[in-house]
């Protein structure tokens, strides 16, 4: 996996928090997909990344509205 990290990145991306955003909605669909499959681990580690991701949104969204 390539790292990107120019200046320019953020701008066309949305920055950490969007992306991770979006991971918890995908990775969401693919818990289903798993579950449905009855691919226990890859649910469990599916969702522990889900999970993750909804802690660095929560935890930044947390950050900025305490600064305010």
């Amino acid at each position: 996996m390539v790292s990107r990290r120019g200046s320019g990145s953020r701008d066309r991306n949305g920055g950490p928090v969007e992306a991770a955003g979006y991971l918890v909605e995908a990775i969401s669909e693919l818990i289903q997909i798993a579950d449905v499959h009855r691919l226990d681990m890859l649910c469990y580690l599916l969702d522990m990344a889900r999970l993750e991701a909804n802690e660095i949104v929560r935890h930044r969204n947390g950050c900025r509205s305490e600064s305010k």
